[in-house]
């Protein structure tokens, strides 16, 4: 039996090496998920944002269910930028992949504000909202700055 448990948390182990990029059987896989992902994130932390310029009515639910959804959705698509993914139907520039240890940062920090702002979200306080939006919105536009096309 022991020789059988080393071998199947082996093959466990190595199955979790792969990179993720190997569920896409194309580049082009990757983009539209990558995309895909950036997409419901953006929707759902708009709505909240939207709020918080008071652009739509507050909802203190809808408010901490979409922060939720684009905290969630944030961790998703920096898989969706692998090998091959630089070309096609993208705004991506060339410099996610010369400077991806810029990109990784910019990705990490995004990541941390939208779980801050998922945080404030969950208080219902419209002021805790108002500043999480604010510095949430700071980290996407850094990236969109450096690493997207117009």
């Amino acid at each position: 039996m022991t020789r059988y448990s080393a071998v199947l948390l082996a093959a466990i182990g190595a199955s979790l090496a792969v990179p993720a990029f190997a569920q896409f059987a194309k580049p082009e896989d990757a983009i539209k998920y990558r995309k895909n992902a950036l997409f419901v994130m953006q929707q759902n932390f708009g709505r909240v944002a939207a709020m918080a310029a008071g652009k739509a009515p507050f909802d203190a639910k809808i408010a901490a269910d979409s922060a939720a959804v684009a905290e969630f959705v944030a961790k998703l698509p920096w898989e969706g930028f692998g090998p091959g993914t630089d070309k096609g139907d993208t705004k991506a520039k060339p410099e996610i992949w010369t400077d991806k240890a810029k990109f990784d940062d910019y990705a990490k920090k995004m990541e941390a504000e939208m779980s801050k702002l998922s945080i404030a979200a969950k208080t219902g306080s419209l002021d805790s909202i108002k500043v999480a939006v604010n510095a949430t919105g700071g980290t996407c536009k850094s990236c969109h700055d450096d690493f997207r096309a117009k």
